[in-house]
């Protein structure tokens, strides 16, 4: 949604909550800014628009009909617009707490937090939850999304569009575009997965994230289709990880940094430039490319091959 139009709808709920008595629809027009730069036909199918989705995220907005005036009136009462008085268990509060600590990413984290901030400005009490601790620190819970394409298939979902992205196929380097109605994002086993129906093959289909490449682009309006009732998104994925077999990495790791990595490594070894050599056992150049590519500047991968290119891939879609 355009920033104009989230305006024009915000401008339009406030001015029918604030009316003490139902407003004509030029009346309407004349009052909120962004209706009165369009002609009749334009402002009419506009304003048909947005009261439809208002309507369709919750929003009463009443039709008021006076036998003395030619035209209805339009208004949102208060009383059936306000939330009721929100309760809740110390127990539910807690869970709350606890998921809006466990998003890392960004975009997930303001919207977590708004919502805390929102509860504990109406009175409830979104106590932190109690966790094991170490050294007298408590331990924080969060979901790694560090893939590039989660945010928008996030917004996908959660707006019920179509996208369409370039995905590289398992055990292949061929890379194909696929468009798909997006269900779901599920985290497996450290990994995240989108499930969804691909309009290629006709059929659900299960995608893992790490293989997509590039941007994701969306598609269409919003609430395009509808979601099947009762379908098992964990199911999706639930398929068995192909038995891995474990490499050793070649790292290139700065001297004094990356003190985690060095514990993990079988060996690390004295290099040139201010530089150290490590080996790190791996099963999984995606996670592992991960991994490095959070490390930034401090770390480079020698090989394997298809270890450096996933890091690569990884880079690269994170800048477009």
């Amino acid at each position: 949604m355009s920033r104009r139009k989230t305006e024009r709808l915000l401008n339009l709920v406030i001015c029918l909550l604030a009316t003490r008595r139902p407003l004509s629809a030029e009346q309407i027009r004349q009052a909120v800014p962004g209706y009165d730069r369009d002609g009749d036909e334009a402002f009419q199918r506009m304003f048909e628009r947005d009261k439809n989705e208002l309507r369709e995220i919750g929003i009463p907005i009443d039709v008021v009909r006076d036998p003395w005036e030619d035209e209805p009136g339009y208004r949102i009462e208060r009383e059936s617009y306000e939330l009721p008085e929100i309760t809740l268990e110390p127990d539910e509060a807690a869970v709350l707490g606890l998921a809006a600590q466990m998003w890392q990413r960004a975009s997930l984290a303001e919207a977590a937090s708004g919502a805390l901030l929102k509860l504990r400005a109406g009175g409830v009490a979104t106590a932190r939850p109690v966790g094991p601790s170490i050294g007298g620190g408590a331990l924080e819970l969060r979901v790694d999304t560090r893939d590039p394409a989660f945010p928008a298939l996030w917004e996908a979902v959660r707006d019920r569009r179509a996208v369409r992205f370039d995905y590289r196929s398992a055990g292949s380097e061929s890379v194909r575009a696929r468009t798909v109605e997006p269900w779901g994002v599920v985290s497996r086993n450290g990994r995240w997965y989108l499930a969804g129906f691909d309009r290629g093959r006709d059929a659900p289909r299960a995608f893992r994230l790490s293989r997509i490449t590039g941007q994701v682009t969306v598609l269409g309006r919003a609430r395009a289709f509808e979601v099947p009732p009762g379908v098992d998104l964990r199911a999706m994925v639930g398929f068995p990880d192909e038995p891995a077999e474990e490499r050793v990495a070649v790292l290139r790791v700065r001297r004094g940094a990356c003190e985690g990595l060095r514990q993990l490594a079988r060996a690390v070894r004295e290099s040139d430039g201010g530089w150290d050599e490590a080996e790190l056992v791996f099963s999984d150049a995606e996670r592992l490319a991960g991994w490095m590519a959070s490390l930034a500047a401090d770390v480079e991968v020698v090989g394997p091959p298809d270890a450096r290119e996933a890091v690569i891939r990884r880079l690269k879609g994170t800048l477009a």
